[in-house]
């Protein structure tokens, strides 16, 4: 299957409340807004921040990562806006895309801190799965939280995702190593509640 790459313009997921489409320089005003004012929710679930996180250079040093990864078919970005207001309400990548035998990638995915609790996530990735599966031609999508995400632990399971077990120390989180819930789900997989 001839898999698409995303450079900008890339393929819009458009659902009932939302449009997800690539990021742009565009952007950035209300992508460093929504991350400044959701900054002390999010520290906890995400990577440590740089010392200059939200700067419009940073933000280009990010895109051009975001560019080089789809080139390379490593992954793909999306951002997610309010069809109605145009409002960004949160981010999602596919990252680790791993072809030939395995034909997987892994997710991550942010809502701004005012946008959480109604559902905009929920239905960003069940309009998105298929896309990842029958568009870019993934079997598999793997996804990880912390166990004291309850939160995002139930939005995978409700989206369909499995949980596959625990690994110790998985990821760099704030800057100290954590365990992790693994999930997937495949492309025969129901997408939605179970």
């Amino acid at each position: 299957m001839e898999k698409l790459v995303l450079l900008g313009g890339g393929p819009r997921v458009v659902t009932e409340r939302l449009v997800l489409r690539a990021p742009k320089l565009s952007d950035w005003e209300a992508w460093a807004a929504l991350r400044a004012d959701s900054r002390e929710f999010l520290v906890p679930w995400e990577p440590m921040w740089p010392s200059d996180p939200l700067s419009k250079v940073n933000f280009r040093a990010r895109l051009r990562r975001y560019s080089k990864d789809a080139k390379d078919d490593l992954g793909q970005a999306f951002f997610i806006f309010n069809r109605e207001t145009s409002d960004l309400i949160g981010g999602i990548t596919v990252g680790n895309i791993r072809r030939g035998v395995a034909q997987t990638g892994t997710l991550g995915y942010w809502t701004g801190q005012r946008y959480t609790r109604q559902g905009y996530m929920y239905e960003a990735l069940c309009g998105l799965l298929p896309v990842l599966f029958n568009d870019f031609g993934l079997r598999r999508v793997e996804a990880a939280c912390l166990p004291s995400n309850i939160p995002s632990s139930r939005l995978l399971e409700k989206v369909g995702f499995f949980n596959e077990g625990l690994a110790r120390e998985y990821l760099c989180i704030n800057g100290v190593w954590h365990d992790h819930l693994l999930y997937a789900i495949l492309n025969t997989d129901p997408i939605s509640p179970r």
